[in-house]
């Protein structure tokens, strides 16, 4: 009875988003303020409801009911506990039910803790995000039930795809989700606010905090995402630039861009028809990567590939909420009255310079995605697009984006002098100069972008620590610091990925016991490979000696076999230190030989490191935010 009690909370939660739209619909004819008081209560209702669905799954997949079609399909009851959590959500029916649970839980916040939209405003937002729950309901029920029942129930399920047995299934997904949907908010906020025409700074405050969570787990989803591809993948390579990759990439653009946008319209009432543009952009992005992975058009480990009915739904869904969006806004942009004025030189203009080359590289990333399902759907031709077209067409405006992100936050707003920009910046450029001097000394051979990327992040290290300068740091407030920070961040990931590009050095070979091989600063020796058993795996395990300026240590690359379903995985052993990451990968057996590749890649962890930091400044600017309207909020009540 869970599976029916499950599917039974599905038929509520939805009969909810239905009550909830119509409630606000007749609230904003009315305006009713009975009426936009029910609709906060019903919206946290759904919420709490369809969080009750996504728990009644879990439990299915704990208790390895194979009664349930899911279960049957993407379990056994030989997998560990927390692969049994996570494959609830590691497959397409589950992902959808994660999709639209984090929906109407974000939903729910909204109706309880938002306070400084305007009432009918916020009615407005939350009958748009009923809407798009509606939709995704309808999709689970009617194209997707995650409860459906298999009869009779097989004696043993099939298994979840070894590539996904890896504890990053239990956080990477729910964290892009959060950001999927946190845009989701952002969206239904700038539709609301087109409704009663109350586009301006009091509406993008209220916006402001949802677009800067969303923007935060994004930036954690992917980041962490690129880790988990890099050390489960055995490929060598932190980012290969999917159409699944891609389309997590686009919304973390189009959600930057709008994060700044927004900040210009709260802080100086500017870039009001921008900040709503970006908003229908950002979630359209969202759509376009739930399409892409869901439609069953792409092949990729990252994609659940089901059949093209399902993505026919969505992308009817698509353009249901994106062609609406952009004809409300066809029809209100004339209402959207034009911000306060600024020169082109002032911290605003640099900001747009930022959103324009941000929604380059998005057009850059989307046609490159699109261009290949385009061409073979169309005209029967196979194109392969990868890292080298978009590495050279998006790798240039990165780096000019960055050196203008070195100059934004040291510009006035308003308007500003040229020579005062540049006495600001003088300490960036003196460093960007040394480092360039100091790389063509020392490593001549260095090829352009690399040499770039390390130069500029250089500069944009230190110009991102310059608002700093002069400040009582104890008294400094959070979202500066964490300004600061996240900017710091975009210099380290830049900095590791520009080395990890110069100088990763590879060895790719045919080895015997016993013979030692070279990479890097490193001597590594295959000493024997045995079997290994796991919980529901079986093994041939290799025992690296590696040594490095007198010292020793053991690494253990494995050939992983899993029965269920039956697969063969390489699970690469990786030894981390200061200056970056020796990657070790085990291959098949040639008589007495055995297949090693081997990595040594300088200062690669910066990615993530910086990824990190980003993420940690972007919380360290919501706490900040919230912080100074709640302090705000009392002000005005004492």
């Amino acid at each position: 009875m869970i599976a029916e009690a499950g599917l039974a909370a599905l038929w509520i939660a939805a009969a909810l988003a239905a009550l909830q739209l119509a409630l606000a619909a007749l609230s904003v004819a009315r305006g009713d303020p009975e009426m936009m008081g029910a609709v906060r209560s019903v919206a946290v209702v759904q919420g709490a409801v369809v969080a009750l669905g996504l728990g009644l799954l879990i439990l299915v997949f704990v208790r390895t009911d194979l009664s349930v079609l899911l279960v049957a399909e993407n379990s056994h009851s030989a997998k560990p506990l927390i692969y049994k959590i996570a494959g609830a959500w590691g497959n397409h029916e589950g992902s959808m039910l994660l999709w639209v649970t984090i929906l109407g839980l974000a939903g729910g916040a909204v109706a309880l803790l938002e306070r400084r939209l305007a009432e009918p405003t916020l009615v407005a937002t939350l009958g748009s995000q009923a809407a798009i729950a509606l939709g995704f309901y309808a999709f689970l029920l009617f194209s997707s039930n995650p409860f459906a029942r298999l009869s009779p129930a097989p004696q043993d399920g099939q298994g979840l795809n070894p590539l996904l047995q890896d504890p990053g299934l239990a956080f990477h997904p729910p964290t892009l989700y959060i950001g999927y949907v946190g845009i989701s908010v952002a969206f239904s906020f700038a539709v609301g606010a087109m409704i009663m025409r109350d586009v301006g700074p009091a509406f993008a405050r209220a916006m402001r905090p949802w677009v800067l969570g969303a923007w935060i787990f994004l930036t954690l989803g992917i980041t962490a995402g690129s880790y988990w591809a890099y050390y489960e993948l055995g490929w060598g390579g932190w980012w290969f630039w999917d159409p699944v990759e891609n389309a997590s990439l686009m919304p973390w653009l189009a959600a930057t861009a709008l994060l700044h946008s927004v900040t210009v319209l709260a802080t100086r009432d500017g870039l009001r028809a921008w900040t709503i543009m970006l908003a229908v952009v950002a979630f359209s992005m969202s759509m376009i990567g739930t399409f892409l992975v869901r439609s069953g058009i792409l092949t990729s480990v990252h994609a659940f590939a089901v059949d093209p009915e399902r993505g026919s739904f969505i992308l009817a869904l698509l353009a249901i909420y994106i062609g609406g969006a952009l004809a409300l806004f066809g029809v209100r942009v004339a209402t959207i009255r034009e911000g306060s004025g600024f020169d082109f030189l002032s911290r605003e203009g640099g900001l747009v310079a930022n959103n324009l080359l941000l929604s380059v590289i998005l057009g850059i990333v989307l046609i490159g995605t699109l261009y290949p399902i385009v061409a073979a759907g169309a005209f029967g031709v196979q194109i392969s697009i990868g890292p080298p077209f978009f590495n050279k067409a998006a790798g240039p405006v990165a780096l000019v984006l960055a050196a203008i992100m070195a100059a934004g936050p040291l510009i006035r707003w308003r308007r500003d002098q040229g020579m005062a920009v540049l006495r600001r910046m003088a300490p960036a450029i003196g460093v960007t100069t040394l480092a360039l001097l100091a790389l063509l000394i020392l490593a001549p051979g260095i090829a352009l972008l690399p040499l770039l990327g390390l130069v500029i992040a250089a500069g944009l290290a230190v110009a991102s620590v310059a608002p700093l300068v002069g400040r009582n740091l104890r008294r400094t407030p959070l979202f500066t610091w964490g300004m600061v920070i996240a900017h710091l961040g975009i210099a380290v990931s830049l900095a590791g990925m520009a080395s990890e590009t110069a100088f990763t050095q590879q060895t790719l070979v045919a080895a015997r016991v016993g013979e030692p091989q070279r990479v890097g600063p490193y001597r590594v020796t295959l000493e024997r490979v045995a079997p290994a058993i796991g919980p529901n795996w079986s093994a041939l395990e290799a025992r690296l000696e590696v040594e490095r300026g007198g010292q020793s240590f053991t690494l253990a690359p494995q050939s992983r076999f899993f029965a269920n379903p039956v697969t063969t995985t390489s699970e690469s052993a990786i030894a981390t230190v200061l200056d970056g990451q020796l990657y070790t990968v085990l291959g098949a057996a040639d008589g007495d030989r055995w297949q090693l590749r081997l990595w040594w890649k300088p200062f690669v962890t910066l990615i993530w490191a910086g990824g990190a930091l980003v993420a940690i400044g972007g919380a360290l600017s919501l706490l900040g935010r919230v912080r100074r309207d709640y302090a705000r909020r009392r002000e005005a009540l004492a």
